[in-house]
């Protein structure tokens, strides 16, 4: 059985929380004898094809962005010979340019899409894109929702429930580094042995402005992992509230990073719009057994933290309910242990990659007959 994954970045060229979805898979399903390549667009001027732990990635030409939406012209040839050699093609939403790609090349195989997100932002925008992006859903085989919080909440996903399957998203803890010990007293050197993290794309919806001001009247040390567009207005707010409790670290390398989720007291995941859909970062906070602050945004981010067990779930945009959670975990120490002893066992339980990856493995046979 061969498998086609489409969206619009994938590693190596970037690692968000969907490229690490399509990456897990992939990688996943190769060892299980699913053949499996995977085709996104590059801003490289050579967009080649390279091997990454058994599959294939290759790469078309990024010509424009609009609105976050990549395009390209090269695609659509590359997209239909690859297409001709699947028997499934596992489209990821949201893309609107996938959707034109998939009517355009007359696509007549078995199809799936994992749905990552509704479009929150571009409100506009998504009313000359909804009758194709309705046309898009309901031509799929399967839509796969990553949580049941999500299908719960969402108003697109309820109108496609004959055709959704719940598959939670996985983590392979043995596909990240383990660090060494130099790099383990360094940190300890640099941030103490007490301290909050965020691991993340530093993006609109993530609420960091909102930890910001949470932070204010507090000492307590919170660490800030990851690089994006608001990075340099999160550092002039905090500037300008002269938080001198902040670090921003920029990009790490993924044994800093486990470094770092291995040492902290907590996660701190503050996300307070629904562009959250998941949380992959928040989960890997769970499978290094931190406790973990998050809010309430009726996504997957409460699928993966459970109020009052693996940590705690605040109001979504609440600077002082933010602050008093985190005054809570710090003050509490046996607690915070506790739920972070809890975070881990519900990683183990219900968010591995080789549940999640089984589970899309029988689904491709399921729809490949």
């Amino acid at each position: 059985m061969r498998v086609l994954h489409f969206y619009k970045t994938s590693f190596p060229d970037t690692m968000g929380g969907v490229e690490q979805v399509i990456n897990q898979i992939a990688r996943g399903a190769v060892r299980l004898g699913v053949q499996t390549d995977v085709l996104s667009l590059t801003p490289d001027r050579v967009a080649r094809t390279v091997e990454i732990d058994g599959y294939l990635a290759h790469r078309a030409r990024l010509h424009m962005q609009i609105a976050s939406t990549g395009f390209s012209a090269s695609v659509f040839f590359q997209f239909s010979q690859l297409a001709k050699k699947a028997d499934v093609i596992h489209y990821h939403f949201p893309w609107p340019f996938m959707d034109l790609v998939h009517f355009a090349t007359r696509v007549n195989m078995p199809t799936l899409v994992t749905y990552h997100s509704d479009i929150i932002r571009q409100k506009q925008l998504l009313k000359l894109y909804r009758p194709l992006k309705q046309k898009f859903l309901a031509s799929m085989d399967r839509v796969v929702a990553t949580s049941p919080n999500y299908l719960a909440t969402s108003d697109v996903l309820a109108g496609l429930s004959s055709k959704v399957t719940v598959i939670p998203i996985g983590l392979d803890k043995s596909t990240y580094p383990q660090p060494t010990e130099d790099r383990f007293q360094f940190w300890r050197d640099k941030l103490g042995s007490k301290f909050f993290l965020f691991v993340g794309l530093l993006r609109y919806y993530k609420g960091l402005h909102i930890l910001m001001e949470a932070a204010q009247g507090t000492d307590y040390p919170i660490v800030i992992v990851g690089s994006g567009p608001i990075e340099q207005e999160l550092k002039t707010q905090a500037a300008q509230l002269s938080l001198r409790n902040i670090h921003f670290l920029g990009q790490c390398s993924d044994e800093d990073k486990v470094a770092l989720l291995t040492l902290c007291y907590a996660v701190v995941f503050p996300s307070h719009l629904r562009s959250e859909a998941f949380g992959v970062s928040l989960l890997e906070g769970a499978m290094y057994g931190r406790p973990m602050i998050s809010s309430e945004i009726g996504t997957g981010t409460t699928f993966i933290n459970i109020a009052d067990q693996t940590g705690l779930v605040v109001a979504p945009s609440d600077p002082v309910a933010l602050r008093q959670a985190m005054r809570y975990l710090w003050e509490n120490p046996e607690r915070a242990a506790e739920m972070g002893r809890r975070a881990e066992e519900r990683y183990w339980k219900h968010f591995t990659a080789d549940k999640m990856v089984r589970s899309y493995v029988d689904l491709y046979s399921e729809l490949a007959g």
